[in-house]
């Protein structure tokens, strides 16, 4: 097996993959995304579910990353602790076979805190081998689980994850402000507003109620809460990730629907703003990771 004749790539996360088909030179030649994440895949089925990746893509070795590597996934790679770098991931991958390899996650528990990762720090170490960020750098990374990441000397020094996209997913679905959020979410004065209020304030479960309250009593139109809501949340969210004592510039690495959003409550806060997309930063990552292990 040859890592360098080229390899596919798979981020496998909860809910969705995304397989990419490198050739030898790193460039992505093929690509399918779907929503079989690890908890639709049933047990005892991933060496299936492996199968259908490579019949879309070519019979070629296969690189994971993501919570494929979870005690919820196929083979459990077990975290590495902070700080790690790239070659700290490459060394402790876990081969489910000779043609497979899975990037472990990375922990951050030292003096009590407790918090781990798993799919973002190959985007983040990859960004950091391709130069897209500093050796030294506070990074955003929004998704279900948004990550807060200080990197110091080219490594993964610290992170702290809050659950900001999970909990308007809840309350979307699940909760008396339901009927008001669905609509789209927009960078406008709405996500400003709310933005500007979890910046400034730490009543957050309180302030959520107002989202109801004002457009029952004529103070805010029912379009606007989504927007208004997802600022609020994310302003929070802004707010906790600023404390870091750092005056590094932010980069906000993950999918454009998202780093916009985050971007834009960034500048709210009077600190600057990158977006990098984190699909390109994880494909550096894994060209590096696949580099170290060949």
């Amino acid at each position: 097996m040859r890592w360098a004749d080229g390899f596919i790539a798979v981020d496998w996360g909860t809910t969705n993959r995304r397989a990419y088909r490198l050739d030898g030179a790193g460039k992505c030649i093929g690509e399918f995304e779907g929503d079989q994440g690890v908890l639709s895949v049933p047990a005892g089925g991933f060496p299936t579910a492996v199968a259908e990746i490579r019949e879309r893509l070519g019979d070629k070795p296969l690189l994971l990353a993501g919570m494929v590597g979870s005690n919820r996934g196929w083979v459990e790679a077990p975290y590495i602790p902070c700080p790690a770098s790239l070659d700290d991931l490459a060394k402790a991958v876990v081969r489910p076979s000779e043609r497979e390899a899975i990037v472990p996650g990375i922990k951050d528990d030292a003096d009590g805190h407790a918090d781990v990762m798993r799919g973002e720090e190959v985007q983040l170490l990859g960004a950091l081998a391709a130069e897209f960020i500093d050796a030294d750098a506070l990074i955003c990374h929004p998704g279900t689980h948004n990550k807060w990441v200080i990197v110091r000397r080219s490594r993964i020094d610290g992170f702290r994850t809050v659950m900001t996209g999970e909990l308007f997913s809840l309350l979307k679905e699940h909760s008396i402000l339901s009927d008001l959020l669905g609509g789209k979410v927009e960078v406008g004065e709405a996500f400003c507003a709310g933005v500007r209020l979890g910046l400034a304030n730490q009543d957050l479960p309180a302030e959520l109620f107002t989202v109801r309250a004002q457009v029952l009593l004529g103070k805010a139109k029912n379009e606007d809460a989504a927007s208004f809501a997802s600022g609020l949340l994310i302003g929070t969210d802004v707010r906790i990730g600023l404390s870091y004592p750092t005056s590094a510039e932010v980069t906000v690495m993950g999918r454009p629907e998202l780093t916009r959003l985050y971007a834009a409550a960034i500048r709210e806060a009077n600190r600057t703003a990158n977006e990098i997309d984190g699909e390109r930063c994880f494909l550096a990552g894994v060209v590096k990771i696949a580099e170290a292990i060949n």
